[in-house]
């Protein structure tokens, strides 16, 4: 499964996230939405105003969830 971290620099929430995956040995890319306006205007087509944005295969979803990464397999 393709994991996708949409961020932006100084994110305390983005930087845990991270490292939450790190934590559970599952491989993820980041994207910077401060310097990639496809990846942004993705986030906001998706319909989100925050980050970060996590997309695991079919699922996604915004901010901090130990609970969503958890299913992450």
């Amino acid at each position: 499964m393709t994991v996708t971290i949409y961020s932006k620099p100084a994110c305390i929430q983005c930087f845990a996230t991270c490292r939450a995956f790190q934590d559970r040995g599952i491989n993820f890319h980041v994207v910077d939405i401060s310097e990639d306006f496809k990846a942004y205007s993705f986030v906001t087509k998706l319909g989100y105003r925050q980050v970060p944005v996590v997309v695991a295969g079919d699922s996604h979803w915004a901010g901090f969830r130990p609970d969503m990464i958890d299913q992450v397999q």
